[in-house]
C-alpha cells in the first residue's frame, strides 16, 4: 500500500467468490452468487414470456384463420406496442402519468390538480385516450409538466430534443 493510505484502484481478494454465468453452454461473465441467481432467473423468465407470446401469437392467428408464418410479424407487432412512445400524444401521456408517480397521487387527485392549471377531466381523458393536443394545452402542460412550451412542441409533433430524453 502507499504511503498515504488510499486503497489502490485495481484490487482482488482471491477469497471473493464468483461464479460462471453461461448462455447455451458459452460462458457470459462471473459474478457474486446473489447477483448471479438473480441475473439468470430474470434472462430465463424473459426467454419463457418470449415463448408464452410466441404461442398466444400462434394461438390468435390460427384461430383467426390466419397464416401461421405470420406469427414473427404480429409478435413484432406486439412488443412494438410496449414501447413508451418517444413522439406524439401518447408520449405526452406518459409524461402526465410520470407526473403523477412524482406527486405520488392518485388519479382523480391528479385530475383535480391538472384541472386547477385549467385542463379540464375532459381534456386530460383525451389525451390519455390519443386524441389531438391543441397549442392552447401546451401551455397549460408545460406548467403542468415542468417544461417549456417548445419542449412539449417537440414531442407532439416528433421534433427530436439534443439528448432525446424526454422523462
Amino acid at each position: 500500500m502507499p504511503l498515504d493510505d488510499k486503497p489502490l484502484p485495481w484490487q482482488f481478494d482471491p477469497y471473493d467468490p464468483y461464479f460462471p454465468i453461461t448462455y447455451e453452454g458459452v460462458g457470459v461473465g462471473f459474478c457474486t452468487l446473489e447477483f448471479a441467481t438473480q441475473i439468470v432467473e430474470v434472462l430465463n423468465q424473459e426467454g419463457k414470456l418470449q415463448q408464452a407470446l410466441e404461442l398466444a401469437c400462434l394461438d390468435l392467428i390460427r384461430q383467426s384463420g390466419g397464416n401461421p408464418n405470420q406469427v414473427e410479424a404480429l409478435m413484432k407487432k406486439y412488443l412494438e406496442r410496449t414501447e413508451r412512445p418517444k413522439y406524439g400524444t401518447g408520449a405526452i401521456a406518459f409524461l402526465l402519468r410520470d407526473r403523477q408517480e412524482e406527486l405520488d397521487i392518485s388519479d382523480s387527485a391528479f385530475a383535480r390538480f391538472c384541472d386547477s392549471y385549467k385542463l379540464s377531466r375532459a381534456e386530460l381523458k383525451d389525451i390519455y385516450d390519443g386524441k389531438d393536443v391543441s397549442n392552447n394545452q401546451l401551455v397549460v402542460l408545460s406548467r403542468i409538466l415542468g417544461k417549456s412550451v417548445e419542449e412539449l412542441t417537440g414531442v407532439r409533433d416528433g421534433a427530436p430534443k439534443e439528448d432525446d430524453s424526454w422523462g
